[in-house]
Order: C-alpha cells, then structure tokens, then sequence
C-alpha cells in the first residue's frame, strides 16, 4: 500500500525498508466495511444529535466501518445545495474516514431540479431520500413521488424511499394519545405494520409506472440485532433509547427472519440509521412521544453483529459477509472498484478480521456519547483487530487512533451500471408502441357532445338567498323517461301526461310526485 491506494498484491513481494508489516496469519483480510446510512450531528428543533461527524466516524472505525454515507435533510426554507454545503462544512474537519452524502427531499416543485441536477453534476450525488411519512414536515404526495421519480430516472440516480404511510400514522398517533398513552409504546402501536408494507408497494408501484423499478433492500443494525419489545421497558428512559422509525418489531422472532432474508440475498445492504440522542434530548417527549428525537445507535456494532448472527450461525460465508456489508453498496453507489473490493488500484481501505474474538456490547466501552447502547449485554463474535484508513493503521489491537478531517468526501457518479443496465435493458421491452394501420375512411357518426364547462343545476340544499337571487328554478320530471326512440310510433297521437300519482305501487302505498 502506498498513498492510500494498493500498489502490488502477491507472494514474495520486495518490501522497501522503512515499511510497516502485518501479521495475518490465521486471521481473515477482507476490505473496510461501508455503512449506508448515518445521520451525524442531525438538527432537530434546535437540538443536535449525541455523536457529530467525529464521534460517529471515530466510532464506525472502531467497528471495521472505513466509509459512511450520511444523510442532508434541508431545514424548511433552505435549498437543496445550500443544505449540502453545510452538512460539508460540519463534516470536512471532523470525519475520521472516507464519507458521502445522500440528500433528502422533503418537499416537491419543479424549481428543486436545478439543485438537484447541479448536485449530481457536480458535487457527486447520486442518490436521494423521500419521505411517505411524517405527514407535518417531509411527506410529500404520491404525483409528487411520481414526478420525482422521472426527474431522478433522468439524472441517473438513484431514489431510496422512507416507506410508512404518513397519513394513516397521524391519525393513529391522535388516536394513541387520546386513549392516554404518552409513553414509548406509543410510538409502535401508531406505527402498525401494515402501513409499512402499504407504502412499499406503493413506493413499487409508482416507480413501475415511470420505467424505473429496481428494488434494494437495506436492513439496519437495530432491527437484525433486536426487537420492539424494550418500548415497554418500564424504564422511560431505556424504552425512549429504541424509538425510530419505522420502529423495531414487538415480534421477537423479526430480527431472525431479518437475518434469513440478508443471508439469502432479499437484503442486499446493510447501514445503521446511527442517529442517538441523549436521555434529556429525548425527554422533550416525556409526556407525548411523538415529540420523542427519533435515532438509535448501531455504526460502531453493525460488522460484528452481522457476523455473529448471520456467519456464525451458518447462514452464510465470509464472501456474502463481505457483500452485504461492503461490496454490495460500493456497487449500488457507484464507489465500486475504489471501494468494497481487494485489488490493485482499489482504495487501501482493509480490515483485519478476528473470527474468534468475543465482545460483551455495552454502552461503557462504546464509542458513542450516549448513555445507552440499544444491544446492551449482547455477546457477538468476531471482530476487527486491524483497521487501516487510506492506508494508515487506525486501530491495532483495541488502540484507536483516529485523526479528525483525515477522511475524504468521495464523489459518486451516475448512471451506476449495477442499476442502469437493468432500467434500460427493461425500458427497451416496456415501450410503448401504437399500431400502424391504415386511415380510417368508413362512416362516421354525427353526435352531440354536451360542453364540460356548462354550470351545475342548484343543489336543493343551497341557500334560501342563492334560490331568492336567481329566481325559480325548474323541477325535473321523475316519471318522464328520458330514453327516447327515432322515427313515428304507433302512441304519436296520444297526449303525454305530465305527472301521475301512484296509488298503490308494488311494495306499499306512496306519493313521489312531488319530490324536491
């Protein structure tokens, strides 16, 4: 390795002197994990959360992480690039390792699309995040997420979906309070899951319509490691810890299903959502837990955790281990091969790995500055010894040494291969032809058609003063038939009556002459 970057691979290699060399024998080399999904030093009213750019970073070495993807959310107000170029600012002098940036849309109109263009053109954005929830702030409507769709199938990125379904959520969340319940628990019960599943398929069926479906699953630490039963933990305090959205499932058995469908490849992608909060952030919500900041921990445990649930319980390699936590988002995001992969030329961004290690989780050896750690007491094995950075040691044997503004912002570029190859295979089947024919020269027939724009009759329930104003209005005739045959009729000279009253019609005795 040299400059960051590997410069040879091979036996016997002539090592200059001066040279640092590692023993790996018996141990696994494998290359630097990357985490897609992170919110660093998020705003939320005026609070930040726990762990800024160089705690997160920092505690994403100290798990085999060596590059994080993190999320721009714009302030209401604030436009897409403005927003952009502040998270840079937080984030160029503290990161402790290679990182990027998705950009969440929080609201929709034509005028985002020159941000967004000028983002991916130039400052290396490939992917954007929309919200089918949290209806008071960043939800947007379905024609929305359909026109934001063509206009990202256009730029050659890449769309990710918070999929819950905003609306229904709102009124449950009413629902929840009004029957008492301000606590914790409050938050899973007005999340049920079918609007989850709901959104999914909406979120699919929308992006079918624009010719631009390919699906990806992302699985977080939190919920493959536990579940949502600790929102009843009789500790406020404890139960706020696990709140996120979606929440974690109260069914134990999820983060094993979960596990299963990582391993046979349902999942392709793994991060951790890491966003915590301290326990006096979280007790703005104390008495309503829709006020709750929303976040767990999860950046420093994610390789580990996989690992253990998911290897060395059987359910799959150390090669598919590297896929779902590496190769597989290098690929998706465009930082394949300078990421997620062992080869010359490739980023010197590596992993020595311990399959034989065994850690006790717990929040007070952990790297984050929150109180909690939501996997508290979980034994995982396997674990990274080594963690090289832009070829440099950064952790050896338990000794953390990480730089703040030592990492890098990685451009990623568009129309990622791993995505577009299939989008446009697909579009060439999916297009829409008319079929040629001649010109139609048969009869044709004359017809009235009744204008769309002529003024609606007066409902019999508008104002006394609306029927004042503009006279007596006609009545119609319930018992004259409006169907009508051409030419003379054998009746044409019997005199049609107006009105007839029914005496006494089959079902019972009435008189409908005079409705209205």
């Amino acid at each position: 390795m040299e400059d960051g970057v590997i410069k040879q691979i091979g036996e016997s290699l002539i090592v200059p002197g001066g040279v640092k060399t590692i023993d790996a024998h018996g141990r696994l080399l494998m290359p630097g994990g990357i985490d897609v999904h992170t919110r660093f030093q998020m705003p939320d009213r005026g609070m930040t959360s726990a762990d800024d750019f160089y705690q997160g970073t920092k505690a994403a070495l100290a798990g085999g992480t060596t590059m994080i993807i993190d999320h721009v959310v714009a302030e209401p107000g604030i436009g897409l690039l403005a927003a952009f170029q502040q998270w840079r600012e937080w984030a160029d002098s503290k990161v402790c390792c290679d990182y990027s940036l998705h950009v969440d849309i929080t609201e929709w109109h034509h005028g985002l699309q020159d941000d967004m263009e000028a983002l991916v053109k130039d400052h290396g954005v490939n992917s954007f995040l929309v919200y089918l929830s949290q209806k008071e702030d960043l939800q947007i409507a379905d024609n929305q997420v359909y026109e934001l769709f063509s206009v990202l199938r256009d730029l050659g990125a890449i769309a990710q979906v918070h999929a819950e379904n905003g609306s229904i959520i709102a009124e449950e969340q009413r629902r929840v309070l009004e029957m008492g319940i301000t606590g914790p628990e409050g938050h899973v019960l007005s999340h049920p899951e079918e609007v989850e599943a709901e959104a999914v398929n909406r979120a699919v069926t929308v992006a079918n319509q624009t010719n631009w479906t390919v699906v990806f699953g992302e699985a977080i630490t939190a919920s493959l490691g536990t579940d949502g039963s600790n929102y009843w933990n009789k500790n406020w305090a404890k139960a706020a810890a696990y709140v996120t959205s979606p929440p974690l499932s109260p069914d134990p058995t999820t983060p094993d299903y979960l596990t299963s469908l990582l391993s046979c490849g349902d999942l392709q992608v793994t991060g951790s959502a890491h966003c915590p909060f301290v326990t006096a952030q979280r007790a703005v919500g104390k008495d309503d837990f829709t006020l709750i900041p929303e976040g767990v921990n999860g950046t420093e445990e994610r390789m580990s955790l996989i690992w253990d649930k998911c290897v060395v319980s059987g359910k799959m390699d150390e090669n598919y281990f590297v896929a779902v936590t590496s190769t597989n988002a290098a690929k998706l995001f465009n930082l394949y091969p300078r990421k997620g992969r062992i080869a010359v030329g490739s980023d010197a961004d590596l992993v020595l790995w311990d399959s034989d290690v065994t850690k006790i989780i717990s929040a007070k050896n952990h790297q984050s500055a929150v109180e909690y750690n939501i996997l508290e007491g979980m034994e995982v094995r396997g674990g990274p010894l080594v963690v090289i950075s832009q070829g440099k040691i950064v952790l050896d044997e338990g000794d953390l040494h990480a730089t703040a503004g030592a990492g890098r912002y990685i451009n990623r570029k568009p129309f990622i291969d791993h995505v577009y190859k299939r989008i446009r295979a697909r579009s060439k089947l999916a297009e829409m032809r008319g079929v040629p024919r001649g010109l139609y020269d048969g009869p044709v027939c004359e017809v009235s058609i009744a204008s769309r724009t002529a003024s609606p009759a007066h409902s019999a329930t508008a104002s006394p003063a609306k029927h004042a104003s503009s006279g007596p209005q006609p009545s119609r005739n319930l018992h004259q038939s409006g169907f009508s045959l051409s030419g003379s009729q054998v009746d044409d000279n019997i005199p049609r009556r107006n009105t007839q009253r029914i005496v006494a019609p089959p079902g019972g005795r009435t008189n409908i002459t005079t409705l209205g």
